[in-house]
């Protein structure tokens, strides 16, 4: 079992270091599907297995990475003055197509392991204890940008929804067609914060308007932006990026 593992861990760590078109088709073109079996200990035989198989290593990836994550240890934060100016956009889609999202019609909805579902309009949202963060945001491109975030702490927030904080997943819904999840220790990390403001101003739109996740512990694909509903579940919810082959944990 042990060297079916370290087996896993050689083809993951070699991997992880290529964008996930470049993964699938270095696993389903360059490496023999008979080698790819002696590396894994896993039969593959055709396109579909070796997907299987990336999904497998992956798997094994995000409990690895949760295993060693420790929801004590803060990330790095840094002095207004080394703030990213301007802080960069970044999405799938260009700048023109960031989502409107009706600020005074906005209601947040919640759902799933919670004890109060009642949706949450933004002026309630506001009411709640405020703070911000300087930190670094990492993305999986290769690049990163310093920025000022404000909101209120997600497990605040979770405390006050009344959430099962033994739950396994807290999953996201945005205002245009982004989803993704993320483990109940990094949701209840101290410096996961719901924000509403950057730089000490409203959330512009094209950095996630009304609301967005900051996560300083997680490679920026898992902060959602333009958040319009969120959940608690004990049922593995998948990602935008996620359900196409990148890391679910995602972690920096």
């Amino acid at each position: 079992m042990k060297d079916k593992l370290d087996k896993a861990v050689i083809v993951q760590e070699a991997l992880k270091e290529l964008p996930s078109s470049t993964r699938r088709l270095f696993l389903k073109r360059t490496l023999t599907l008979g080698g790819l079996s002696l590396l894994t200990g896993c039969t593959v035989t055709d396109e579909d297995s070796a997907e299987r198989m990336l999904m497998k290593i992956s798997r094994f990836n995000d409990n690895v990475q949760a295993w060693l994550f420790d929801p004590n240890k803060l990330a790095p934060t840094y002095p207004e003055s080394m703030i990213t100016k301007p802080f960069p956009f970044n999405a799938y889609y260009d700048i023109d197509k960031v989502p409107e999202v009706n600020g005074e019609e906005f209601k947040l909805e919640v759902s799933g392991l919670v004890a109060d579902k009642h949706s949450w309009p933004l002026a309630e949202l506001y009411q709640l204890p405020q703070t911000d963060q300087v930190t670094r945001h990492i993305c999986v491109e290769g690049w990163s940008a310093i920025g000022k975030w404000g909101g209120v702490t997600f497990a605040t927030f979770l405390k006050r929804i009344g959430a099962d904080l033994t739950a396994k997943y807290v999953g996201f819904k945005c205002a245009d067609d982004y989803y993704t999840s993320i483990d109940m220790p990094t949701a209840l990390h101290a410096q996961t914060l719901l924000t509403f403001t950057y730089g000490g101003k409203t959330l512009p739109p094209e950095y996630g308007y009304p609301m967005k996740l900051r996560m300083p512990t997680k490679l920026g694909y898992k902060n959602p932006k333009h958040i319009v509903a969120i959940f608690v579940t004990n049922t593995y919810p998948g990602g935008y990026w996620e359900d196409k082959g990148y890391n679910w944990f995602g972690g920096v």
